[in-house]
């Protein structure tokens, strides 16, 4: 069984494969998400069927038994957001007024700069999107349907959605090109106030959400792995991956290696696997961000660890968003992750003290770091100032930037101890 599929290239360019006919137990193997020859309607029926009929209770027990979880980066049980959605909305038998009823959202804004899972899912297989969105609101009893993207992907899921006369109330907002406007709460006051920044909540957004109402967000790869699962059931799901990590996964692979890409990958593929797959050379890389901007370094010596959430838990990392940064031998990890922090730190909605005040103050003492300073106290800074930050937040923005920078000083140990000396390992330069 093939563990990592490459995402087809479009119609007429080559290594472009015509798709294969579903048949009643589903497609066959690792390559699910991609199976149209385009992106037209017919297209996707003739490799996946009709729009599949499946009652609420049905659907939610699958979506249980399959045991998908979100792939926007947190990783929650999908069973679990629908049904808490469902228990929170006003029956319909005693409530016919439509602004009560819950809201879904389709999100598919991937504010991750080095993401490129949900444009290319957006842009090659928008109707698995609008499946998974229409059965979801249907779930949950909604009666307003979002999708949230960026610019990008408009114009293809906008043809889509013109081809679909059972999506017409389908509302398409673009969102900016933001890192936290992808963030549930800042999609969800995107959607009612047209501001895309996290806001502070007390209450779950499956409780009181767009308008206080019932609000379901969902990643748009979580919503065409729903509508798979819709029509071919949990078992046909967990065919391939491991017990643990049942399914496929879309996992963006950047940074040093040979041909960057969006993989289809089996859940509980060794990290090593797939960095291969696109293109990285045996014993050619030093590290790997896992999970993105808000992720956790790994060093070479863990490339053998499944991607998979028990796999990487061990290791204090998630598979998140389904992010790669691989880093190369050649380049020095606290310069790179200097960069980073200082992009983090510019990329806050301004809410709140620890954005505003704490993240510079972090990302400026990474950077001296970076820069060789001989001054002891610099480790122990950054660690007193990420632990500062962390959970003090209007949204989880400063949580994450804290995560990676503690990430930093426990992966490249070795060049905090060099940098603090005045030299670099990779460099060998003298400050």
């Amino acid at each position: 069984m093939t563990l990592t599929a490459p995402v087809p290239s479009p119609p007429g360019n080559p290594g472009s494969t015509p798709a294969r006919p579903p048949g009643p137990a589903g497609p066959q193997g690792t390559a699910r998400l991609f199976l149209a020859r385009t992106a037209g309607l017919a297209d996707h029926r003739a490799a996946y069927g009709e729009f599949p009929l499946v009652p609420a209770d049905a659907l939610i027990e699958q979506l249980r038994l399959a045991d998908l979880v979100g792939r926007g980066g947190a990783g929650f049980p999908v069973w679990r957001k629908l049904d808490a959605t469902r228990d929170k909305a006003p029956h319909r038998k005693t409530t016919r007024d439509p602004s009560k009823r819950p809201v879904v959202i389709g999100n598919g804004s991937e504010g991750e700069p080095l993401s490129r899972k949900d444009e290319t899912l957006l842009s090659r297989s928008p109707h698995l999107i609008i499946d998974g969105l229409l059965l979801a609101a249907a779930a949950v009893g909604a009666s307003a349907l979002h999708l949230c993207v960026s610019a990008g992907t408009r114009q293809p899921l906008e043809a889509a959605l013109a081809e679909r006369p059972d999506a017409g109330q389908v509302r398409v907002l673009v969102v900016p090109d933001a890192f936290v406007s992808g963030e549930a709460t800042a999609v969800a006051n995107a959607v009612e106030h047209g501001v895309s920044v996290p806001r502070d909540h007390t209450l779950h957004l499956s409780e009181s959400g767009v308008g206080r109402r019932p609000t379901l967000v969902q990643n748009v790869e979580t919503l065409a792995q729903l509508a798979l699962i819709a029509r071919f059931g949990a078992d046909w799901y967990r065919s391939v991956g491991t017990p643990d990590e049942p399914g496929t996964r879309l996992v963006t692979v950047s940074g040093d290696v040979g041909a960057p890409q969006v993989l289809e990958v089996a859940g509980g593929t060794p990290l090593s696997s797939i960095l291969a797959a696109a293109g990285a050379a045996p014993g050619s890389l030093r590290a790997v961000l896992i999970g993105g901007y808000h992720g956790t370094w790994l060093g070479s010596e863990h490339l053998g660890t499944p991607f998979s959430r028990d796999g990487l838990r061990m290791l204090g990392a998630a598979p998140g968003a389904g992010i790669l940064i691989a880093l190369s031998a050649a380049r020095c990890g606290l310069e790179v992750s200097a960069g980073i922090a200082d992009y983090l730190a510019a990329q806050t909605a301004g809410q709140c003290g620890p954005c505003v005040n704490g993240l510079p103050a972090l990302a400026g003492m990474l950077a001296r770091l970076s820069r060789r300073e001989r001054d002891p106290r610099l480790p122990a800074e950054v660690a007193r100032l990420a632990g500062l930050v962390d959970g003090r937040g209007s949204c989880a923005h400063p949580d994450g930037t804290a995560r990676f920078v503690i990430s930093t000083l426990s992966a490249f140990e070795g060049d905090v101890r060099a940098h603090l000396s005045g030299v670099c390992e990779v460099s060998h330069g003298r400050a």
